[in-house]
């Protein structure tokens, strides 16, 4: 089995939709495939109801946490989506995207940017708005060359010029609240230091005491040196080791199942859950 638990949609900031996303991995070769959009279950109905038979949709989230001062991602697979008190954090994360995009709008013009609100939101497609879609507003505006390299200091990384706070969760209430909802938590890319500051090995071990899962170490922002020292620290945790491709479609280099996740791993994560179950497909668009 090929299986990439890590892959978002235009719900969130991937270029492709829903059901393009589930029809991509099936030509890509893929068996399973989790729809892990940021802070928001709004892609789910559309990829189980255009999966192709042979692939198997996992509902996922990707929930934004800050821990002392450090901003991180942790991956919530198969929770009960009607659970109120996570619904309830989730869509505060969500609604505070929209203030935060347009004051770092307002960073950049002040920057002499001429980024504007229609322009993202253009870009956002009636997505969940994030930081993505104001970079490729600066690669359409010949600022930066790529969305990459948006993510750093001059522009929008953590603490960045053009950078600005949102409402984001606590690891811990995130990880109590997601396992409340039935659900299994695997701390996303825990060591992508290009992407700013990383949360230590020693928060990694509290949060396993709390109840995190797993954590993702085959993933395109480890090298091979940081993914060996992951998974020694996994076996040291005993937690679950996972990898995917973080796909993002065109707005990324990585492809559907660049990095692929253990089928023994897979069925440990199933086998946790209880608040929601793969959900295998029936043909959907593709028909057969």
């Amino acid at each position: 089995m090929r299986i990439d638990l890590h892959a978002h949609s235009t719900a969130s900031d991937g270029t492709e939709t829903p059901a393009e996303l589930v029809l991509g991995a099936a030509a890509a070769g893929l068996d399973v495939v989790a729809l892990t959009d940021h802070d928001t279950v709004g892609g789910y109905a559309e990829a189980i109801a255009a999966a192709p038979r042979g692939l198997t949709v996992v509902p996922g989230m990707e929930l934004s946490c800050r821990l002392d001062g450090i901003g991180m991602h942790l991956l919530a697979y198969l929770f009960d989506p009607e659970e109120p008190a996570l619904a309830r954090e989730r869509e505060l994360v969500r609604d505070d995207r929209t203030p935060r995009a347009q004051a770092m709008i307002d960073k950049l013009r002040a920057l002499g940017v001429d980024v504007t609100w229609e322009q993202v939101s253009r870009i956002a497609a009636g997505g969940s708005v994030g930081r993505p879609h104001i970079a490729t507003a600066l690669v359409e505006l010949g600022v930066v060359p790529t969305v990459s390299d948006a993510f750093t200091p001059d522009w929008l990384a953590d603490g960045g010029r053009a950078y600005a706070e949102k409402h984001e969760l606590d690891p811990f209430d995130a990880i109590r609240l997601v396992k409340a909802a039935g659900g299994v938590t695997v701390l996303a890319h825990p060591a992508a230091v290009k992407r700013g500051r990383c949360v230590p090995e020693a928060a990694i071990a509290d949060l396993a005491a709390a109840g995190l899962d797993g954590i993702e170490v085959d993933h395109m922002d480890h090298d091979a040196d940081t993914r060996s020292r992951l998974r020694a620290l996994a076996g040291e945790l005993d937690l679950l080791v996972t990898g995917s491709s973080d796909y993002h479609g065109s707005r990324k280099t990585c492809r559907l199942g660049d990095y692929t996740t253990d089928p023994e791993v897979y069925g440990e994560i199933t086998r946790r859950a209880t608040g929601a179950f793969p959900v295998p497909g029936t043909g959907g668009a593709a028909g057969a």
